[in-house]
């Protein structure tokens, strides 16, 4: 396995927010490593497949908009601070995420998340 930049870690968490604040769930799957595993408050996702599905097909909110306002590419991985709004802009929940990237794709995200807007 490669090690990628400092700016490719954040070139790479970018688009996974973009690929799915757009539904490109293609885009989104090439993103993640086979192996992907993301860890969050309510559940664990285990394989890039299982992601993808339960992003396209089963979670309650789509319509939303992922805003960054900062990445940390600086470390092993690349962490991501922002907010989740919904369709008209109110903020659904504020969240830190932590990717471990690999071979210029996601082979872990760790989502922290806070519920109080």
């Amino acid at each position: 396995m490669t090690d990628p930049s400092t700016a490719e870690r954040a070139r790479i968490a970018r688009a996974y927010y973009d690929a799915l604040d757009a539904g490109d769930y293609d885009r989104l799957a090439d993103l993640l490593a086979p192996g992907f595993v993301q860890r969050r408050p309510d559940r664990i996702f285990e394989g890039r497949d299982r992601f993808v599905a339960f992003m396209r097909d089963e979670r309650p909110i789509t319509d939303t908009t992922h805003v960054v306002e900062a990445v940390y590419p600086a470390g092993p991985g690349v962490a991501v601070r922002g907010r989740l709004l919904d369709a008209d802009g109110d903020a659904l929940f504020a969240f830190v995420d932590v990717f471990d990237v690999a071979d210029g794709r996601i082979t872990e995200l760790e989502t922290y998340a806070a519920t109080d807007g």
